[in-house]
């Protein structure tokens, strides 16, 4: 399977009175490597990195490295809008083990397509490593589009996209009018997306039944697409939760009910409120009543990866 496939979890940042949990979140990155996800991402929108200085981006991504080891791949998030300050902040991780980075589109400045394009190339000239592309209009106000994918996806060194524009048809585009390997950013939109060809996710409702999240890409991989969508059908309700108020809020809320971090963000965001949470527990008790996902124990190796079939099947 290519390094780039699969299911990868965007790690949340844990806290404590305002300072970085860095044992929380090697207990974190351990448990998600151990129920199956194929690879994890650093300093994500869902790692609140925006309110992470440099030192303690790296030092986030210190501590996940050293759980990782070679047993999960790992992608750091680069993001802002000025774009000499993303490539050096690629130096400054260029050491480290990395599959690779996740690079956004900058945020609030709106730049023309031709600016995206000099933009995600700038980057690109900092590091010789793999560019995951991340289009996420809602959050940046402006949206990669497919001919600027196809202009960057040229260079191989751009591997991936993210895509989180909310539309199944601009994802559906990418797989057919690209060699990028397309990986659905918008989490309700994740069993439509691996049917029409998309080669994995980078979801952060995959923090909650890591091991679900693997089999629902594998079911689909085995073209047993009656299993894979009534799987989808249970894990959709928790998706829509945890994106009902602003991520990662509903996100570590629930992981604080689970015992795995506390319950704190720093400003600009705030904590769930009581009603999402009382929601997000009872959705909990759902999901925790489906049997584990052993993948060895159900599918081959061949069938799990043959994302291929997936695309026949349509």
């Amino acid at each position: 399977m290519n390094s780039l496939h699969g299911i990868w979890v965007p790690l949340v940042t844990p806290m404590h009175h305002g300072e970085l949990d860095l044992a929380r979140l090697q207990r974190l990155a351990e448990r998600l490597i151990d129920d199956g996800a194929h690879g994890l991402v650093v300093c994500g929108t869902t790692g609140e990195a925006p309110q992470l200085d440099l030192a303690e981006q790296s030092a986030a991504l210190a501590a996940v490295l050293e759980v990782a080891r070679r047993r999960c791949p790992v992608l750091m998030g680069i993001g802002g809008s000025d774009t000499l300050a993303a490539a050096s902040r690629v130096l400054e991780f260029d050491d480290a083990e990395l599959a690779g980075y996740l690079v956004s589109t900058p945020a609030y400045v709106r730049p023309s397509q031709e600016g995206l394009l000099r933009h995600f190339e700038t980057i690109a000239d900092s590091t010789g490593r793999p560019i995951v592309l991340y289009n996420v209009p809602a959050r940046t106000g402006v949206c990669l589009e497919l001919a600027t994918a196809r202009k960057l996806a040229q260079r191989p060194q751009f591997a991936a996209i993210k895509e989180a524009g909310g539309s199944l048809q601009q994802m559906m585009d990418l797989v057919q009018h690209t060699p990028l390997a397309v990986l659905c950013g918008d989490d309700p939109l994740l069993f439509p997306a691996l049917c029409g060809g998309a080669h994995g996710a980078i979801s952060a409702s995959a923090h909650i039944r890591t091991d679900l999240y693997v089999q629902l890409f594998d079911l689909v991989c085995a073209q047993r697409l009656d299993e894979a969508r009534a799987l989808a059908a249970q894990l959709l309700p928790m998706m829509h939760l945890l994106f009902s108020e602003p991520n990662p809020a509903p996100l570590k809320a629930l992981l604080s009910m689970q015992g795995l971090l506390h319950d704190e963000l720093r400003l600009p965001m705030m904590p769930a409120t009581t009603a999402c949470k009382n929601l997000l527990a009872a959705a909990l008790e759902t999901l925790a009543a489906i049997p584990r996902y052993r993948p060895a124990a159900s599918l081959s190796n061949g069938a799990r990866y043959s994302l291929s079939h997936a695309r026949a099947a349509l």
